[in-house]
């Protein structure tokens, strides 16, 4: 039996991860995903400590694969608390909470900025809530850590009455990732909490960066939703705002059919017309496709770019951390956009980047500034704060 088990539950749209951790021995005993919901080929799959196990669970939604969850980790042990990942909190939350009716309330009133996002996170919080009546619920926000941007850095040029009347501003997300490795890179290099400045890189299927100063978010390339800022696998990231109506009018498009594109078939994917994985992009490259080349080419040179800009926010820069699939595991990435840094005084290290950092995770030469690379651990942190909020 675990000792100490907070599960952790992350709602997709067709999707739901989950994990258990023994808060005692602060490990992973179990991690599973649900996936195809709502199909006949939807299917739950787990690993704990021996190998990896599937099973069939076809027509099942949020629901459905929650009651099987359920059952797996009940024979572990019932949970002490459970965390949910919710995208957006809008300006409402600024850290984790334990879920009431009017945390419920006000995470479906912030649906309209996350409408792929947020409802999912209501179903599993709802599905959650039935199979565990009696067990302390806990909401941790993508969007909490940037609720520290000053005005300047949230605010878009509109009229300021969509601020004020629709909520339009930036809000910026992969909060929890970026806390999480800034907080390590602080501890691995002996930072004082109270006095630097660092970049976070998160870079996956979805990417962002961000510059921390002393603890804080300051600024974050992602804005009122996910689709701003850099290259992503499918996401276009920034684009001239003028593009909706070039397309509108030229194609004979629907903004919606716009959005669906500029969010499904652009980034790596509509670059490379291959793939939006960055593992087959590399390979593909490697072996002489200009395509995949062509994509990686943009995506390293944009996060240059927007690395730069971050800085801006910051009184000096004491290291960039990689994190996240592409972060932790794409050295020759990591190598290009470095290079692209020559104004920061960076030095890749080859051997070291290749081995994806040493100890403390440093892929740069000595007397080089500072790039680490640093495993993300987003659901250790929000199991952290379940047990935290409310393990008194």
């Amino acid at each position: 039996m675990v000792r100490s088990p907070v599960l952790v539950i992350n709602s997709g749209s067709s999707s739901l991860k989950f994990s258990l951790f023994d808060m005692h021995a602060e490990k992973e005993v179990i991690a599973g995903l649900a996936e195809r919901l709502e199909s006949p080929q939807a299917l739950l799959s787990w690993r704990g400590e021996g190998e990896k196990q599937q099973r069939e669970i076809p027509d099942q939604g949020h629901e459905g694969a929650l009651r099987e969850v359920y059952a797996l980790v009940e024979d572990l042990g019932a949970p002490l608390a459970i965390g949910h990942r919710v995208v957006h909190g809008g300006e409402a939350f600024s850290g984790s909470v334990v879920i009431e009716e009017s945390v419920v309330e006000e995470i479906d009133r912030c649906a309209s900025l996350a409408p792929l996002h947020n409802p999912p996170s209501l179903l599993g919080i709802r599905a959650m809530q039935r199979l565990y009546p009696n067990t302390p619920q806990v909401a941790v926000f993508d969007t909490a850590f940037h609720q520290s941007l000053a005005p300047e850095a949230y605010l878009y040029p509109v009229p300021m009455r969509l601020y004020r009347e629709q909520g339009v501003r930036r809000y910026g997300f992969h909060g929890t990732s970026h806390q999480y490795v800034a907080g390590e890179a602080v501890r691995r290099l002996e930072l004082d909490p109270s006095d630097h400045g660092l970049i976070t890189a998160h870079l996956g299927n979805g990417c962002s960066a961000t510059a921390v100063r002393n603890g804080r978010s300051v600024d974050t390339t992602m804005g009122m939703t996910p689709l701003e800022g850099l290259v992503m696998g499918t996401r276009s990231g920034d684009v001239d705002p003028g593009l909706h109506e070039f397309l509108a009018d030229r194609l004979d498009l629907t903004l919606n059919e716009i959005t669906t594109m500029l969010n499904r078939e652009s980034g790596l994917l509509g670059l490379s017309e291959l793939s939006n994985d960055m593992r087959t992009l590399t390979e593909a490259a490697a072996s002489g496709n200009a395509n995949a080349q062509r994509a990686i080419d943009v995506f390293c040179f944009r996060l240059a770019r927007h690395i730069g800009a971050l800085a801006a926010s910051l009184p000096r820069l004491d290291a960039l951390v990689f994190t996240g699939g592409i972060g932790e595991n794409a050295a020759p990435v990591r190598e290009q956009v470095l290079k692209h840094l020559p104004l920061f005084g960076f030095e890749c290290d080859s051997a070291l980047n290749r081995a994806n950092g040493d100890d403390q995770g440093r892929i740069t030469a000595p007397g080089s500034p500072a790039a680490l690379v640093i495993p993300t651990r987003e659901e250790w942190v929000i199991a952290n704060d379940a047990y935290r909020l409310t393990q008194h």
